[in-house]
C-alpha cells in the first residue's frame, strides 16, 4: 500500500514539473488565444451587410440572438462596394453582398490575412420595378428597363435606384442590362432602399429597383405599409414561349421565368470556430434557409418544389 502511495505522489510531482512550462508558456503570451473571446454561439462580432437586404438580415439576426442569448451581432448596413472595402477592417468578421470574390482578391486577402476567407450563395434574390399606384402602366419589358436606364426610352420615366453608384443594384444595371455602357442622365440615385419608395410614392414619372425583400412579403408590417403606396410591376418573362409577364415571387426566381435575379453571398473572416462561423453555419442551415423563404428570398441550400395550383376550384 505504501508503495502505490509514493508510487502516486512521484507521478503527481512529475505531471507538475512536466505542466509548469507548459503553464508558463501560456502565460507567456499566446496573443492570439487571448485575443479570441468569441465561440460558434457566444461573443459579440461586427458585420458589414448591404442595404439592400436589411429586412431579411434584421430578421436573421433576431432569430439567431433569440436562439442564442449570449451572442450579438452589430449589423453595419452600406453600399456594397463599402461592404467589400470592409473586408480590410480588422473588426469586421463577416460581409453580405451580392457576389463572392475574385481570384485577385482571395491572393490580396491570403497575403494580408494569411488565410483565404470562406464564402458562398445564402440565397438568390430578384430586384424589383416598383412604380407609383396612379401609374397607368406597371408592364414592362427588359428592354424598357435597359433603354430607360441608357436615357434612350421614349418612355416619360425616369429610373430611381438605391443610389447612383456603388450598390449592388447599380452594379447588377452596369453589368447585367448595360454591359459596362454608362447610365443615362435620367438616372437618379436615393439615400437607400425605402428612399426609393418614398419617391416612387410620391411621383407617377419614375420606376424604382430595390431588392425585393424590402417589398415581398406581405405579411410583414412594414411591407404590408410599402405596398399600399407602390406598385410591383410586372416584367416580360424570361425564356417563355407566349411572353407573359411576371412579378418576382419566389416561383419565378426558382424557375428562371423572372429575368432580374442575382445571388445573395457570405463572406466570412474566420479561421477558428467562432460567433461568425456560427451564424454561418445559421444562414446556411434549415433555420436561416426558412427565414430566407418566408422574405420571399429563395433560400440556396433548401430542396423546393413548385406546385401547380387550380384557381378556378
Amino acid at each position: 500500500m505504501n508503495r502505490i502511495v509514493f508510487s502516486s505522489l512521484v507521478n503527481k510531482s512529475m505531471l507538475f514539473v512536466a505542466c509548469l512550462p507548459l503553464f508558463l508558456i501560456g502565460c507567456s503570451g499566446n496573443k492570439n488565444a487571448a485575443a479570441i473571446s468569441d465561440t460558434l454561439t457566444t461573443g459579440t462580432i461586427n458585420i458589414s451587410v448591404d442595404e439592400s437586404f436589411r429586412p431579411v438580415i434584421d430578421s436573421q439576426i433576431q432569430v439567431f440572438e433569440s436562439l442564442h442569448p449570449e451572442a450579438k451581432i452589430v449589423v453595419h448596413y452600406k453600399s456594397e462596394a463599402d461592404c467589400l472595402r470592409d473586408l480590410d477592417v480588422d473588426s469586421i468578421r463577416m460581409v453580405i453582398v451580392t457576389r463572392g470574390l475574385s481570384d485577385d482578391e482571395q491572393k490580396q486577402l491570403k497575403d494580408t490575412l494569411t488565410y483565404v476567407p470562406t464564402f458562398g450563395v445564402l440565397a438568390y434574390d430578384a430586384i424589383a420595378a416598383i412604380v407609383n399606384p396612379q401609374t397607368p402602366d406597371s408592364l414592362l419589358t427588359m428592354q424598357d428597363i435597359r433603354s430607360l436606364a441608357k436615357g434612350t426610352s421614349g418612355l416619360p420615366y425616369k429610373i430611381v435606384m438605391d443610389g447612383k453608384n456603388s450598390t449592388s443594384t447599380v452594379r447588377f444595371i452596369i453589368d447585367s442590362l448595360l454591359k459596362g455602357e454608362k447610365m443615362g442622365a435620367n438616372v437618379e440615385g436615393a439615400m437607400g432602399s425605402e428612399a426609393v419608395i418614398d419617391y416612387i410614392s410620391k411621383n407617377t414619372n419614375a420606376v424604382g429597383l430595390i431588392g425585393v425583400s424590402w417589398i415581398g412579403n406581405s405579411d410583414d408590417p412594414n411591407q404590408s405599409s410599402f405596398l399600399k403606396k407602390v406598385n410591383i410591376a410586372s416584367i416580360e418573362c424570361r425564356n417563355c414561349s407566349n411572353g407573359p409577364y411576371v412579378k418576382p415571387y419566389q416561383a419565378n426566381i426558382y424557375t428562371g421565368r423572372y429575368p432580374m435575379i442575382r445571388p445573395l453571398y457570405y463572406i466570412l473572416k474566420e479561421n477558428y470556430d467562432g460567433l461568425g462561423s456560427g451564424f454561418r453555419n445559421f444562414l446556411i442551415y434549415e433555420k436561416g434557409q426558412k427565414v430566407f423563404k418566408r422574405a420571399y428570398l429563395l433560400p440556396a441550400r433548401m430542396a423546393l418544389e413548385v406546385q401547380n395550383i387550380d384557381l378556378s376550384e
